[in-house]
């Protein structure tokens, strides 16, 4: 008997027209680095009395189906993710290459199906009316570029057999943290050390009594842009700027040799006053915790611009 291993996994993703109903067609192969996508079925211990010392048996409880999904971040495939992230983008170009602007805040958000394949045993897993909670990644000198997707599904439905079909291939052109690059109102920041950022969605699971104990959905509510800035004190512009509680705009950016490129631009960026320790001879670093907001000339928090090949998404 064959055992399941993960160099062997698949994965393929489709937007729904229905949520909760996985398309028929339209899938598309998924690269990822892991993934804990699955359902959960927890057991309520009895609190019976008068049966004996021991417990009567346990009662099922409500179904949560959930989980992280880590990705390389693309030229091509994230463009999924930020579209389940942001919703969906406005495209312009009458040939390659074509840019995709993404924008916060959208109301409607698509729901999509993600289907996890161990051919080994087999087992095919898809998830259903999925919806992208968060959207997380570090920018960093050095390592792999990876994004965290975090996934809020309606169910679980397993099958000996793949429900994708032939899923479309993508050509992987991945972005490296050698090609990333941060800028505060236009000009390069010099002396970053690292840099974190986070785009929640906070979605609200509809948890209504239901026969088979999946959730309704989940909306959108407030949305959330935050992260952090790791930097060497060599100036005072930062911190004048914490001081004053003023806003700046930060891009966070990468681009390919090839003309492919993603640009996160957050328009109205906050930072905290930090506290500016000295913890020996080494050089002297500052945290800058900041938080996103809505810009009124923008009139949003944020906008993401990917461009590649890829015609719509």
């Amino acid at each position: 008997m064959a055992r399941a291993q993960g160099a062997r996994a698949q994965m393929a993703l489709a937007f729904e027209i229905t949520y909760g109903t996985p398309p028929v067609s339209g899938f598309t192969k998924m690269p990822f680095a892991s993934t804990s996508l699955g359902a959960e079925q927890p057991l309520q211990t009895s609190e019976l009395l008068g049966y004996g010392r021991d417990p009567q048996a346990p009662i099922k409880d409500a179904v949560t189906a959930d989980g992280d999904v880590v990705i390389p971040i693309d030229a091509d495939a994230f463009g999924f993710w930020l579209k389940a992230a942001f919703g969906t983008p406005t495209t312009t170009g009458a040939d390659a290459p074509y840019t995709h602007e993404f924008h916060s805040g959208n109301w409607s958000l698509p729901s999509f199906s993600v289907e996890t394949g161990m051919p080994e045993v087999p087992r095919y897993a898809m998830y259903s009316g999925c919806m992208v909670d968060s959207l997380n990644w570090q920018m960093a000198r050095s390592g792999l570029l990876t994004a965290t997707a975090s996934v809020v599904a309606q169910g679980e439905e397993i099958a000996t057999t793949s429900a994708a079909g032939t899923p479309a291939n993508i050509a992987l052109k991945r972005f490296g943290h050698f090609n990333g690059s941060i800028t505060r109102n236009g000009a390069n920041i010099g002396n970053v050390v690292s840099a974190d950022l986070t785009y929640a969605n906070n979605l609200d699971r509809i948890e209504t009594i239901r026969a088979d104990g999946k959730i309704d959905g989940a909306d959108p509510s407030i949305a959330a842009l935050t992260g952090n800035v790791v930097v060497r004190f060599a100036d005072q512009t930062l911190v004048t700027q914490a001081i004053n509680g003023e806003a700046c705009e930060l891009a966070f950016s990468y681009t390919l040799p090839t003309g492919e490129s993603l640009i996160i631009t957050t328009h109205a960026v906050y930072l905290p006053r930090p506290r500016i320790e000295i913890s020996g001879p080494q050089g002297v670093q500052a945290t800058f915790d900041w938080q996103a907001a809505s810009d009124p000339i923008a009139g949003r928090m944020c906008t993401v611009t990917l461009t590649n090949d890829r015609e719509v998404y």
